[in-house]
Parts: structure tokens; sequence; C-alpha cells
């Protein structure tokens, strides 16, 4: 595990998860970071581990529901979210979320649509999940659909212009962007966002680097994508902008293919 430290300039080596995972979601909550599901080389897993930075330690959270791996992870209302994702067998439409205060996992509706490799952002106290593969067509997913949680229900927005699996998901100053994903064998470097006042989508400049799979986190009027796969190589690259900018490398950050 590696953390940037924004401020020296520098990743940093943390200490290591616990079990092995990969495809797994992340999710900030109370000032701890929760590593919820993924592929353990085996099997897809239901667990759950939390870091807390103060003492550089991860700890054990109770398990979802449902084994999920290639999910989306947000949080929403203080809750952690898990949405749709792959659970050995098929692609899900279903859903949970984790209360802190309670320290339990309950289902929330199901989705129209079985989504792994789904995006997922909140934006106006509404959770989007965006993209992904729904395993029955065997394409690549353009649409996305957004939960509510005061109506408990999830309804279809504007389609995205381009079919994106595995596409990284953040919001900036009121936008959701769509970052990179793939359709089939197209690993994309574009980017798209969304406009909830228009119910929209439009583009905006492309990434130096096709890549999937990547994270992408939102910090001090930043939006930042990080590693990711380009198809053939995981990427260890970072690539950030404004919204006023495209995207492109700050020079600072480390940037190489492993």
């Amino acid at each position: 595990v590696e953390c940037l430290d924004l401020q020296r300039e520098r990743w940093l080596q943390l200490a290591e998860l616990p079990s092995r995972r990969c495809r797994a979601g992340l999710a900030l909550l109370d000032g701890r970071v929760f590593t919820v599901g993924g592929f353990n080389g085996s099997l897809r897993v239901r667990t759950v581990e939390i870091y807390d930075p103060a003492r550089d330690q991860w700890s054990q959270a109770p398990s979802m529901d449902a084994r999920r791996s290639t999910l989306g992870v947000a949080v929403l209302n203080n809750q952690i979210y898990a949405v749709g994702g792959f659970d050995g067998s098929t692609g899900l439409n279903s859903a949970e979320r984790y209360d802190p205060h309670t320290e339990e996992w309950s289902a929330i509706a199901a989705m129209s649509t079985r989504r792994s490799s789904v995006g997922v952002g909140v934006l106006n106290g509404l959770l989007y999940a965006v993209g992904g593969y729904d395993g029955a067509s065997r394409q690549c997913l353009s649409s996305v659909e957004r939960y509510d949680p005061k109506e408990e229900e999830w309804s279809l927005v504007a389609d995205m212009s381009a079919r994106r699996s595995g596409a990284g998901v953040g919001v900036l100053e009121g936008v959701l962007y769509a970052v990179g994903g793939h359709d089939g064998p197209l690993v994309r470097k574009s980017v798209e966002c969304y406009h909830p006042d228009t119910n929209s989508w439009s583009h905006v400049p492309d990434m130096a680097l096709a890549r999937r799979n990547a994270g992408v986190v939102a910090m001090d009027g930043l939006l930042y994508v990080v590693g990711g796969d380009d198809g053939s190589s995981n990427l260890s690259s970072v690539e950030a902008t404004t919204q006023s900018q495209s995207l492109e490398h700050p020079e600072h950050i480390h940037d190489h293919r492993s």
C-alpha cells in the first residue's frame, strides 16, 4: 500500500494489507480507509479491512452480504455503499450499505442493470453508477443510473457518449467525471463529465495515457487519476487536472510503467 504526500511531493510506503486482494473498492470514512471486497486469486471476497493512518495498522470490519469484486464503492451520508460487481459467476445489480454506528451491512434497492467494473461517485447527495459490464449482452455499458437515498430508488440519467467499463469516476466542483475505461479491447484515454443541471455529458481533453481501472480522487482543487492499466501493462503513472485545465502530468509526480 502506498500513499501520496502532496506537501512533500513523494509516495510513502504503508503497512501491508492483512490479506491479498485486487479489484477491491476503497472508501474514506471518519479518517479511516476501508478496503471493500475484491479478488484474492481464488475467490471473490465479501471481507472488509480498515486502515488507521494514526497507527499505520489494519483491522477487520464486518463483511458484506455478497461477494463482490470489480465493485463500485462510495460514501454518502456517512455510510459506505458497495455497488454492483462480480461474484464469481455473474455480474451484480444488487447494492448494499454499511452503517458505521451499527457496524452492519444492509441491502438497498437493486439497480436496473447488472454492472461489474462499475464506477461510482456522489454528487449533490445522489449516488451515481457509471457504465460497467452487464455480462448478459457481453457489451460494455454507456448507461448511468443514480440512487436517491431519500426515495430509496434508482433512476436512469443521460447515457455517456461512449461505452466505458472500468472507468474511473471522480467529482470536482459540482461536476462528475468519467475517466478512461474500456470498450472491449479498446482502452480509452478520453474523459467526459456529467452536468446534473442539464442532465448532459460533455467532453474534456483526453488524458496523456489510455487507462482503465484507475483510481480517481479530488483533492485541493485537483482531480487525480492514479494507476490502472492500458490493456497490456499495469501503470504507476499519475495525471491530474483542474476544472479549467486539460489532464496533464504534474512534473513532480512519478511516472513510469510497471
